[in-house]
């Protein structure tokens, strides 16, 4: 069966907003969000003349519902005039691999790629499209600190008008530019080449960050300015105790955490040559090889630190015969007195296991996902020359577990967007406020947890969920005690439970008293459908098991949620799949209760067939605790009508009480499915309708039928009495 994207036929308008202004952003109306069933900041097909893509954001108050705002570049690459018809829809965007633009000669001769790479960064381009060099700089995804900065001193002023043109794109179809995402300059079939200078020095590198601003990373500067102190500047020490002086580091940690603004603001004061990984990765081979050995060459006459940025893409575990030629050079570098070699990754797996040699990278840094403490450093940097009310940057702190430092800079952005609209419309003074900050909660999506479903950690708490009195207490005693008063398990001398396993019937809310565990924790995450970690490489499983647990422990306190875990751990011995499960069944019990303990991370499963997991997944020391979720019963419904209709302006005729009372075998799900369909009802009967109508409701229960199967329900219930 063909599953179609809905669409939405609305009126295009230009976003007068200097905040908007040529940042490839499209707003459009919260009930057009729902309908689409998008999120902030997630890509959005626009079909006009042509067809292109964008992010979508939500429209500022006053918008009316049938209108979607474009910026004037937008309105051009969509082939639209202003008041024209416009059908938008969703669409997958992957994250560029590479992306090839055209401008202007002298843009091209004046940018670098590695700035050019940080202008765009978070927007979403479509071969054929213009796009301006201003950053979107709203939104997740968007840390380009620093971009205006190094456009303007590479371009002067006439930045801000410049326009380029899409050449290509590597997957095909609309991508986002990503921070390992190559962007290179090249020309369209329809210009002419320009004749472009090779630069006759490296890139200049953007301004370093004091060491003293740095926050939560002391114990790796020290680290890092002694290594370099003892290697480059006192090497007769080490000489005297008979140790060579070479220093190779490689500094890893999570996307976005300042892995290079750590690196940079220690080595300030030295003179650094700077290597770009994805811009150097995607060169021809003889191009790469080249620009390796001029810096090399370079520094072995003027001596100094070789920095290179997301090394993994200059260096893949997958070895062209290049990389060979390549560490040789950076052997020769590393072997030269006075010279130091550092680089960075935030994929050491996807590194060339060659680098980890003595004679290469002979020492590794690790930058951790700051904690709660650290957070609240980060925000009080961010925010120290920023006018605020009173603030409770504890609270925000909490309330983001997983962010790294890049995530709070795009948080306090998205805030300031938010303070400054308001004081715009209010003609006041510009002020962030807490409302400010907690509102982009609910937008910034951590970097830490991409690749992961999301979850929206921190929206509810078990205090929203209705009923389900002893489901509550369960899991609060084996997912929340032992984080929040690990001091009384161990007075006690035991040691907390490792996991709980959720089982009921489909629907009945098993992934929102998830949420609900995360937001009342304020717990980081991580949560996977079972099916996803299934490869049929041999090894692939079993190390995305791995790398599931190992990004919980980075991120603690954290919760790996298994979707479906009936299809991840089977009953040994019945596949016909190679012996696949059975290995992913093996690794996930050796992470449970291996060697390395879980510190401070808690598994949570979840299942509507309980009595097809391995029943060695059940035993005590692994998801020891069965938690039984019932079918919503007509307090529960009413409960869960409440909450799914807060944000759905219900006419005063819908009754949520008489109506639960109705919906005898409707499961969580089917309540929440039956506002939103009645929400579209609303939309198809007046697409600027401004509230739900009890006629909307009925004719929602036309369409969304009652899911719950009685034998099914019968079963599992029978399975809860005979635990």
């Amino acid at each position: 069966m063909r599953v179609t994207s809905p669409e939405l036929a609305l009126t295009a308008r230009l976003n007068t907003s200097a905040a908007d202004a040529r940042r490839g952003v499209v707003r459009l109306h919260p009930e057009a969000l729902a309908a689409l069933g998008l999120r902030e900041w997630d890509g959005i097909a626009i079909i006009g003349g042509r067809r292109t893509a964008a992010v979508v954001a939500l429209a500022p108050a006053g918008t009316p519902t049938g209108t979607a705002l474009l910026d004037d570049v937008t309105l051009s690459n969509a082939g639209l005039k202003e008041d024209a018809r416009v059908v938008v829809s969703p669409v997958t965007v992957h994250g560029a691999r590479t992306a090839t633009l055209s401008g202007s000669t002298l843009a091209m001769q004046s940018i670098s790629a590695s700035t050019l790479r940080q202008a765009l960064l978070g927007k979403v381009l479509t071969v054929g499209d213009t796009v301006s060099l201003l950053p979107r700089d709203l939104g997740p995804g968007t840390s380009t600190t620093g971009a205006t900065l190094s456009l303007s001193r590479a371009f002067g002023v006439a930045w801000t008008s410049e326009l380029l043109t899409v050449v290509a794109v590597d997957p095909a179809g609309p991508v986002s530019v990503q921070p390992n995402s190559a962007v290179n300059w090249g020309t369209s079939a329809a210009a002419p080449a320009p004749v472009v200078a090779a630069p006759a020095s490296p890139t200049p590198r953007p301004d370093a960050v004091p060491v003293q601003d740095l926050v939560g990373v002391s114990a790796q500067t020290a680290k890092l300015t002694e290594w370099l102190r003892l290697a480059l500047d006192e090497p007769e020490l080490l000489h005297t105790l008979g140790a060579s002086p070479h220093l190779g580091v490689v500094i890893t940690g999570p996307a976005g955490v300042g892995k290079a603004t750590t690196a940079r603001a220690v080595l300030a004061g030295r003179t650094v040559v700077e290597l770009d990984g994805p811009t150097v990765g995607a060169l021809e081979h003889g191009a790469r090889l080249q620009r390796v050995a001029d810096a090399v060459a370079r520094l072995r006459q003027e001596r100094g630190v070789l920095l290179v940025t997301d090394l993994d893409a200059l260096l893949p575990a997958d070895p062209e015969p290049v990389s060979t030629l390549i560490l040789d050079e950076l052997r020769r570098a590393v072997d030269t007195p006075g010279v130091a070699f550092v680089a960075t990754t935030a994929h050491p797996d996807a590194l060339d296991t060659r680098t980890r040699s003595q004679d290469v990278c002979d020492r590794e840094l690790t930058i951790p996902l700051p904690d709660g403490v650290t957070r609240r450093a980060l925000l009080e940097l961010l925010l120290r020359k920023v006018p605020t009310s009173d603030l409770d940057l504890g609270e925000i702190a909490s309330r983001a577990p997983g962010f790294v430092a890049a995530d709070l800079a795009a948080l306090v952005r998205e805030a300031a967007l938010r303070a400054a609209s308001r004081a715009s419309n209010e003609g006041t003074d510009p002020r962030l406020e807490q409302s400010d900050l907690l509102g982009a909660l609910g937008v910034i999506r951590p970097l830490s947890r991409s690749g992961t479903e999301e979850l929206a950690v921190g929206s509810v708490t078990l205090d929203d969920v209705g009923d389900m009195l002893e489901t509550k207490r369960a899991l609060t005693e084996t997912v929340l005690w032992p984080l929040q008063h690990p001091d009384s398990f161990a007075r006690l001398g035991i040691e907390p439970p490792r996991g709980v396993l959720l089982y009921g019937p489909p629907g009945c809310g098993k992934t929102y008293l998830v949420r609900a565990l995360a937001g009342s924790g304020q717990l980081s995450v991580h949560a996977v459908k079972g099916a996803e970690l299934m490869d049929k490489w041999v090894g692939a499983s079993e190390k995305a098991v791995r790398e599931l647990f190992q990004r919980a422990r980075d991120s603690a306190p954290s919760m790996i949620f298994l979707d479906e875990v009936d299809s991840l751990a089977p009953r040994r011995g019945q596949s016909t799949d190679s012996g696949v499960t059975d290995r992913v069944v093996a690794a996930l019990l050796t992470e449970l209760d291996g060697v390395e303990p879980l510190r401070d991370v808690v598994v949570v499963g979840a299942t509507n067939r309980p009595d097809l997991i391995d029943p060695a997944l059940l035993r005590p020391g692994r998801l020891e605790k069965l938690v039984f979720v019932p079918p919503p019963d007509a307090d529960a419904r009413r409960e869960i009508l409440r909450t799914a209709g807060r944000s759905v302006p219900l006419a005063e005729g819908v009754d949520l009480d008489a109506l639960a009372a109705e919906l005898d075998g409707y499961s969580a799900a089917d309540c929440s499915a039956l506002l939103r369909e009645a929400a579209l009802a609303a939309m198809r009967r007046d697409v600027d309708a401004a509230d739900v109508t009890a006629a909307d409701v009925t004719s929602a229960r036309e369409t969304v039928r009652p899911s719950l199967d009685a034998a099914q329900v019968a079963h599992l219930e029978a399975y809860a009495r005979g635990r």
